[in-house]
Formats: C-alpha cells, sequence, structure tokens
C-alpha cells in the first residue's frame, strides 16, 4: 500500500511536480518521514455528504477501480 493524498488546489494555484514535492516536504516537517504521502494527486473536488464530510468510502472505491484498471492493462 502507498500513501496517497488527494488535493484540492485553491483557484489560480498551478498544480504539478513542483507543487507536488513542496507539499511532500512540508508534511515530512511535521510528521514522521516514513508518513508521507508518496503519491499526490490534485482533483476538482472531494465527494462530500450534505452536512459537508468527505465520504473517504467513495475515494477508496475510486482508488480500487483505478488500481484494477491498471493491473488489468
Amino acid at each position: 500500500m502507498v500513501v496517497k493524498a488527494l488535493v484540492v488546489a485553491r483557484s489560480g494555484v498551478s498544480t504539478g511536480p513542483s507543487l507536488a514535492e513542496e507539499l511532500q516536504g512540508f508534511v515530512k516537517q511535521r510528521i514522521a518521514p516514513y508518513k508521507y504521502p508518496r503519491a499526490v494527486e490534485f482533483v476538482g473536488e472531494l465527494p462530500k455528504t450534505p452536512t459537508g464530510k468527505i465520504q473517504r468510502f467513495l475515494l477508496r472505491e475510486r482508488e480500487i477501480e483505478h488500481a484494477e484498471a491498471r493491473d488489468g492493462e
């Protein structure tokens, strides 16, 4: 398993490898270095409930589908 961060960037912020590296470095300074996300993906929005909580199960399902699609290729 690989720790992956899904990031919603503010409007006007350019996303890319340099921002991903900057975020990883920031996290490494705050928590144990082995816990930092090895993968960073920028998304438009996160799925939320009507009360505003992030629906993590939908994110997990999405990642499982992506992994199965990669393995099937």
